[in-house]
This record gives structure tokens, sequence and C-alpha cells, in this order.
């Protein structure tokens, strides 16, 4: 036994380690439990979580609602957001801001600038000299950027899912459109710092809506690969995409679903609000032609007037869709002068004839991008709310040639969905069912050099060459590696994006700049200089294009190689130490190993390739630039020297031919020539192999920015500063409000209740009347000098006037609860006495409770009787306006007191096991069962055989007074073992086997 405890004494410390490895987990992922997902669109944002219990929900704003508007409304002393920010724009239309996405990554000379403020001629537009970007000046004093409007806003989502969820929440999933370019991408990263959000991965909407498509009909994706169109018209601008479902084999889950985006179109102007801004235009016409002579101004130099017609035209879009004519009225649109005009359906489509033209656009667009047409799609799906015009999805019929178009997914809340799927895979907090996305690059990016070539003897001439780094609609996230191999000095690099040729005349104009970043190298020389006797493997340089599509370049490194001899003996035993944990963990070189860490690196190295093929005439000079040997494809160590193994081609094929002969031991021990080619003769066997030895030099780099510069630190850090600031003045603020309406209400609720007869029954007059006074006194004051007290003194008024009241309250409440509690204290009186009298009269034999219990439940008892009557007694003479001695926690204390005997009992009495019966000395029961039918026949025992001798076939089964399993299983008597089990049964249990026996 002791034995058997210290081999499993190692197992408990072991449980007990792993115990501790979880809590310390839990107690780190304890502030991200819940994640959550910004769905951004142009006019409303939809925001979901997901935390344990709640998985993926849409959380509702503080009205209830689960869209709320992308408005802020910014004043000197105050914010508003959402429906509130919605409503202001009518009474204050300069300090509302809404569609300022459009403004985001956006230099003051784009198109998109100027189109924003002919949209909405109310704000003020500044100009940074600095960045070259654009600022609303709200006043004077304010003045903000959309970085910063798109910060407020991420910042208020973010409180909105916190109260759903009940907790803090720092990881984010945000949706973008698929057509973000790389500064706008930063720009919204930017914003995202600014509200303190920990940003797991910005989705383009559309691949945030196929996924969730997806993610709901995980059962209906095969192998057979299935086209899907998205198309998605919202509010500021249209994208239809191609995606292809089907399950591949992945090397982690094995065959899991997955979905691959194919082509993408984009239109960035067409939209609902576009639509709108027709309706609004042709209301304000009506309105001016109705009181044309009248003397009433321009409705169009109103902006008050003008925000006005911009909601009911919105109103009048959504009420037309379903709805062939409608009647817009507004109330005192300008000058208290009312409005009221029809319009039909077939007005408003004239209206947007030319925009209706453009609803195939993006489609042509995404088959042209997936080299697709439309016989292979499947089904088209419709997303987003502008859809809902019938005119859109009659014209997008038309263009796809489908019967219908598939409604079968919800058009608002489908990428928010998606999004906070994405977001619980991504977070560490929480394990989904495997969902493979592979999202597409929309615009190419290449790195562009220039060097000196000799084409003729003695005459140099500059070259300048391109190479594809990431083409356009291949996979991301992704690494790439581009080797430069013929510069030994310092040099400089561009990156640029690729053909845009796809694009309109008007888009590249919207797109902004098409030259990313210089990248200046230092320090190529002093690397060869350092190592002149290594050979070159040339200058790389790592680029990443994350799971954001956000482009950064990781490192330049310059790599150098040579031959050396090396004995394993000068190998120290601190290396042969480490060797031999890996091999035990599963860390050493096996040739699997080595092949899959090989092929990670082999993927980074596919954009020569790339060029290759975009550029036939390079092919030549491409694969001189970038090829590499395959030892080259391994991930550069630290610029410390590196020791190869035996190669790869080595292994496989010893792995191939499975030869055991003598001249192929030493490769398995890695003794191999510098080419990898086993030794195969004795001779070879003596001499000391050769290795490879790397060097790896960090080269220093400067990076350019030259499409939009991002916001310097100093500014970055004043910006969250001011959104700090104000996001505490707010809180403080409605910390205000809320002491002053608590002060308020409590000063009404309590005159109220100073004319109540239960409060009138337990207080004097004079009591009464003081009470009056300082509650008239306090709301006076609120009423005079309540809007400049802080929120301290409104806090302590109202402390002061509970502490007054206090005894009236006190006095009300009690009174209240005596007749539930007595009632209580009496019931359970009852049921104990009952139970106490029932437990007397249990027989002694079959008693399962000692005199002392019964006694100490009896003394409980009486004593809770006799506290009741005396103090009821004590009660029944103190006036009603005296502080009760008869308290409801008093009584609520002796039911507990009594209540835990009594349960104490209970619970002995559940547990316990009756006695067994008592026998005679024939071996038979003193008082057998009336029904007992079956009597076991008596074996006699030949003379001389000791009572104690090996049990008979078939014993006398043992019965217990409600024991129904020692019917059912026979008694194992004799036996090793057989004594220590009877010694360990309990007192009073122990079954009679001597007559039995006999």
């Amino acid at each position: 036994m002791a034995t058997t405890v210290r081999r499993q004494r190692p197992r408990r410390l072991a449980c007990w380690a792993l115990i501790a490895v979880l809590l310390a987990d839990l107690l780190a992922l304890s502030d991200t439990l819940a994640v959550m997902s910004v769905d951004l669109g142009s006019e409303s944002m939809k925001v979901a979580i997901v935390k344990p219990g709640v998985p993926m929900e849409i959380v509702l704003n503080k009205e209830s609602r689960r869209k709320t508007p992308v408005f802020v409304t910014l004043k000197e002393n105050e914010r508003f957001f959402g429906d509130s920010a919605a409503s202001m724009a009518i009474k204050n239309p300069k300090a509302t801001l809404r569609y300022f996405q459009h403004l985001l990554g956006k230099q003051s000379d784009n198109p998109h600038v100027a189109l924003y403020q002919a949209r909405f001629p109310e704000h003020e537009l500044g100009f940074d000299p600095q960045r070259q970007t654009v600022h609303f000046q709200i006043s004077p004093q304010l003045k903000v950027s959309p970085e910063e409007v798109l910060g407020m806003i991420l910042n208020y989502s973010r409180s909105l899912a916190e109260d759903f969820a009940e907790q803090a929440i720092k990881d984010a999933v945000i949706t973008v459109p698929a057509f973000f370019n790389q500064a706008e991408r930063r720009a919204v990263l930017q914003a995202a710092r600014m509200a303190g959000l920990k940003v797991l991965q910005l989705i383009n909407d559309n691949t945030a809506t196929a996924l969730s498509y997806g993610v709901f009909r995980r059962k209906d994706i095969n192998s057979t690969a299935q086209n899907i169109m998205f198309y998605d018209m919202g509010s500021g601008s249209t994208v239809c995409t191609i995606v292809t479902y089907q399950t591949v084999k992945t090397k982690e889950a094995g065959m899991q679903p997955q979905l691959q985006i194919r082509g993408v179109g984009f239109d960035r102007t067409l939209g609902g609000l576009e639509m709108e801004l027709r309706l609004r235009e042709h209301l304000a016409g009506l309105f001016n032609k109705q009181h044309k002579g009248q003397r009433v101004k321009d409705v169009q130099e109103n902006p008050r007037a003008m925000a006005k017609l911009l909601r009911e035209a919105n109103r009048l879009k959504t009420v037309l869709s379903a709805n062939a004519d409608h009647m817009a009225q507004i109330e005192g649109l300008m000058d208290d002068v009312d409005f009221k005009a029809k319009v039909t359906r077939v007005e408003f489509e004239e209206l947007c004839a030319d925009l209706f033209e453009r609803v195939p656009g993006p489609v042509q667009q995404a088959l042209q991008s997936a080299e697709m047409n439309l016989d292979e799609i499947e089904q088209v799906i419709l997303v987003g709310g502008a859809t809902r015009v019938p005119k859109v999805q009659e014209v997008l019929l038309k263009a796809v040639g489908k019967e219908e178009l598939g409604k079968n997914i919800n058009a608002d809340e489908a990428a928010a969905m998606g999004a906070v799927y994405q977001a619980a895979a991504l977070s560490k907090a929480f394990k989904v069912k495997p969902f493979v996305v592979r999202d597409a690059v929309i615009y190419p990016i290449l790195v562009e050099f220039t060097r000196e070539v000799e084409e003729e003897p003695g005459i140099r001439s500059l070259k300048h060459n391109k190479r594809v780094l990431f083409s356009r609609m291949g996979p991301y996230p992704q690494r790439k590696v581009i080797t430069f191999n013929r510069y030994s000095h310092d040099f400089n690099f561009h990156i640029n994006y690729g053909d845009l040729g796809f694009l309109g005349p008007e888009d590249l104009r919207v797109f902004g700049s098409q030259n990313l970043t210089t990248v200046k190298l230092k320090g190529v020389g002093e690397s060869f200089k350092k190592y002149p006797d290594y050979e070159s493997k040339g200058i790389k340089a790592h680029f990443n294009l994350d799971e954001s599509g956000v482009l950064s370049l990781d490192r330049v490194e310059s790599v150098f190689e040579t031959l050396v001899e090396d004995s394993p003996e000068e190998e120290s035993t601190l290396t042969k130490l480490g060797n031999t944990i890996s091999s035990l963990f599963g860390g050493g070189t096996t040739p699997d190993a080595k092949e899959n860490g090989t092929e990670t690196v082999q993927e980074e190295e596919e954009s020569p390739a790339e060029g290759s093929k975009d550029e036939p005439g390079e092919q030549v000079e491409l694969k001189e630039e970038a090829e590499a040997p395959a030892e080259d494809t391994s991930q550069p160590p630290p610029p410390e020297s590196k020791r190869d193994t035996t190669p790869n081609g080595e292994k496989v094929a010893e792995k191939e031919n499975g030869e055991k002969s003598e001249a192929q031991k030493p490769s398995e021990k890695g003794e191999a020539g510098p080419e990898g080619v086993p030794p195969a003769s004795e001779e070879g066997k003596k001499q000391k192999p050769a290795r490879k030895q790397r060097m790896v030099e960090e080269i220093g780099v400067e990076l350019v920015v030259l499409d939009l510069p991002d916001m310097p630190e100093d500014e970055l850090a004043r910006s969250m500063q001011k959104l700090q600031d104000l996001t505490l003045r707010d809180l403080e603020k409605q910390e205000r409000e809320k002491a002053a309406n608590s002060l308020e209400a409590f000063i009404f609720e309590t005159q109220d209740k100073l004319y109540q007869p239960e409060y009138q029954e337990v207080s004097t007059k004079e009591q009464r009347e003081e009470i009056s006074g300082k509650l008239s006194a306090a709301s006076t004051w609120l009423e005079d000098e309540g809007f400049g007290a802080t929120t301290v003194m409104l806090k302590e008024k109202l402390v002061e006037l509970r502490k007054l009241c206090h005894g009236l309250f006190f006095r009300v409440e009690e009174r209240k609860k005596w007749p539930e509690r007595l009632s209580a204290l009496d019931s359970l009186l009852n049921h104990s006495s009952m139970f106490l009298k029932g437990a007397r009269l249990i027989p002694e034999m079959d008693q399962i409770f000692t005199e002392v219990e019964m006694t100490t439940l009896e003394k409980v008892i009486n004593e809770t009787w006799a506290w009741k009557n005396a103090t009821m007694a004590e009660q029944a003479k103190l006036p009603a306006t005296e502080k009760p001695v008869l308290l409801s926690k008093d009584i609520e204390a002796r039911m507990m007191a009594l209540d835990r005997e009594v349960q104490y009992l209970l619970n002995k009495a559940k547990f316990a096991k009756p006695r067994p019966r008592p026998k005679d000395k024939n071996g038979t029961r003193a008082e057998p069962p009336l029904n007992a039918s079956d009597q076991g026949e008596k074996v006699i025992p030949p003379p001389g055989q000791a009572e104690d001798a090996k049990p008979i076939l078939e014993p006398e089964k043992v019965e217990t007074a409600g024991s129904k399993q020692a019917d059912a299983e026979p008694l194992e008597l004799g036996g090793p073992g057989a004594e220590s089990e009877q010694k360990e049964q309990p007192t009073g249990q122990q079954p009679s086997l001597k007559n039995d026996e006999l």
C-alpha cells in the first residue's frame, strides 16, 4: 500500500502543477474574456460581442437598437453620439459630423475632399500643411481630424460593448471596405490606437460577410467548389465579391471548410447616400417652386433646412421601396413655413437613372478579376441597405442573368457577425471551429530598383528593374523575401503599387499616390568589409502583408556563407545536452522537420517567380537577382555563426532508396561533404567534414513614406490625450447629471411620502415639519444654485437629506417586514416542534438521534419562543414613533439558528443506515417478516469442524431493513481480505456470520 502511494505522489504533483498552469492561464485571460467587432458603415455601425455564455450577439445601444448612426456632435463642453447626435444634426448641423470616413487617408487635393465639401457645405474644412490632409474646424478653439473623429466613434462603440457585456473589452476586429488602400488602412489603425483598442485584425467587410455566410452553412460545404457572388450596396459605396467555398485539407485540423476571395469589383460613390442627395435636391426645388415670389429665401442656403430635407429624403427612399408614391412633409422647414409634396417612385428612378446604370459595373469587374463568367456563379446574394431599392434589384437581376437574387442573409448584420467570429478565432480566450479564410490582394505591390549594367565592354548604363512582390488577387496574409545579389554598397529601392489599369481615370485620382515608400539601406558596404573571406548570398529584404492587409518591411539582412572544416569533438557539452533535450521533445533535425521548415520559407521566396510571370522579358535577370541555393530558403539566424547539418537532398535520397550500405553510415551521423554527397570510400571517412557557416548582418533601414505620412508620435500622443480628456469630461458630466437627478428625485419622492398614512403613523407632526422644511430648502437651492454646483456638492446634499429621513424610513420598512418575517418564524417553530416530537417517538432500537442532539434542538426551540414572546410584548409597549426593538434582522438570525439545528438532524437521518435485527441462538431472526416465503436451508457442519471454516456454496443472504442491495448480491465470506472488509463495516451494521455458517 505504501509503495502504491509513493508511485501516485508524482502524479498528484503533476496534476497540481497542471492545475496551477491552467489557473495562471485563466488569470492571464481574465481581462480578455470578451471580444468585440465593429462593422463601420458609412451611415451606421453594428457592434457585436462574444463572451462566455453569450456567443456572437449584436450589442444593443442605449436606445435598445441594434444599429447605431455613425454621427458625432461636438460642442465646446459636450459631445453626443448615435441617435442623440443624429437628432442634433437638425439643430446644429455644423457641429454634427457624418460620413467622415470618406476623408480618411485623403490629402487635400483628392477629389473626394471636394465632393465631401459639395455634399456638406455647412462644414468648414481646414488644411494641415504637415501631412497635406484636412481637418474639421468646429470653432476657433476646436478642430479635429477625421482619424480623431473615428477614434471617438470607436471609443463609443467600445463603451456600448462593455455595458452590454458587463466587463472591460480591449480586443476588437474592425471591418473596412475592401477597396481601402494602405493609407486608408493605416488611418483606421491610428484611430483605433487613439481609442485604446487592440486591433486583432482589420477585416474587409465583404470577407466578413462571406465568413458569416459560410459559418452558418458549414454542413453545405464539401470538396466541390461553390462560387457565390455577394453584391453589397451600402450607403456610401458598392462592392461585388466572388467567393469560392470548399473543404480543404489542413495540417492542423484535417478537412476544414475554406472561403477564398476570387474576384472583387467596386464603385466608391455608388450607394444610398447619393440617392438621398438626389432626392434632397429634388425636394428643395419643389419647396422653392411652391414659395416662389413669397419673399421666402432659397432653402439651399439654410443648413438646418437642408439637414431636415436630407433626413426626409432618407425616409422617403425607404418608403418608396415598398410603395409607388408617398407624401413628403416637414413642419416648419424654414421660417416656420411647412413643406408638403408628393413624390412617386417613377420620379425617384428618373432622378437616379445614371446611378442605376452603374449597378452592373462592379459585377463585370469582379468577373474579370476572377477570370470567370456568369455561368460559373451558382448564386447572387444581396447585402447592404441600398439593395432594397426595387430598381437596383431589377437592374442587377438583368445583369447577372439569374432567375432570382438570394436574400437568405441578414443584409445589415452579416458583416458584424462574421467579424466577431473572426475575433473569437483570433482571441486566446475562445476556441471555435476552424474556417480557413483566404483573402485577396486588390492592389498589386512591387519593388523597383535601379542598378548599373555593362551592356558593352566599357559602356555602363542604368537599368530600371521591377519585381512584383504581391500580385493582384493573390492571397494574404503572406510573407515574401526578395534578394538583391549585385550590390556591395549602400543603395535605395522603392515600394510602389503595381499595375492599376483596372481602375478608371477618376478612380485613379481618388486612389491617391501610387508610390508607397522609399527604402534607404545603410551599412551594406560595412557588412562586406566585415566578412571579406565569405561568399555573399545577397541582401535579403523581408516583407509582410499581415491579416489587416497592411504592408510592412520587417528587416533587411546581408547574408554570407563559407565552408569550414569542423570535427564532432569540438561540439561543446552544453550543445550536446541541448541536442539531447531537443531530440527528447521532438526537436531533432529529422528529415520531415527540415522539409517543413524549408517549405515555409520557400513560400516567402515566391516573389521572383511572380515577377518573371508578369515580365517575361526580365525572366533571366529575375532569376539572377532573386534565386538562391536551398540553404538560403531557411530562416536567417541572429548575427552569429550557424552550422548546417546534412543537406536535404541527402536526407531525401536516403529515405527513398532505403540503402543500408557502409558508405551511407557516416551520413546518418551527420558527416557529409560540402555538396551533400555521402562518402564512398574509407579515405573519405577519415577526412574532416566540411560544414557551411552562415553569417547574417542586420542592415540599417530608413523609410520615407510617400503616399500619406503617418501622424508623428508626439501628435498622436496629443490626440490620444485629447480624446481621453473629452471622455473624462463626458463621464464627469454624466456623473453630475446623475447626482442632480438623484437629488431632485429624492426631494419629490420624500415630500410625497410625508402625506402617506404609513409614514404619518410612525412620525410626529414636528418631525414631518422639520423634514419638509429641509426638503423645501434643498429644492430652492437646487433651482437657484444647482446649475453651478459640483458633483461632490450634489452628493453631499443628498447624503444629508437621507440621514435626516433615515429614522422615518427605517420605522416604515420594519413595519412592512414584520408580518412576513413573523409568519415565517411561527411556521418554522411549529414544524421544528413536530419534528422533535416525531424524533422522540422512534423506538430505542431504531433511534438514530442522540439524547444530546434532541435536547439541544428542544433548547433552541424554547429559547426562540421565549425571545419572540418577550420582544413582541416589549414592542407593544413602545409608541410607533420610537425606534422598534423588534427588528427584522433579529428575526432572520433566530430563524437561521433554528433552521441550522433542524437541518443537521435531517441530514443525519438522510444518510444514516438502519441497524440490523438481532437474531436468536439458532440463527433465525427474532421477528421474521410476514411475507418471507423463501427460508434458507440450514446445513450443520460435521463434528469437529470449526465455526469459522470456509463458507458453504450457497450461504443465506443477509437482509437489513430498508436495504434491497443485500438481497441482490450474495455476501462473500472467508477468502483473502474478508476480515478487513468486515472490520470496515459501520458500527451497528456488521452482519452476523457465525450462525449462518452453522
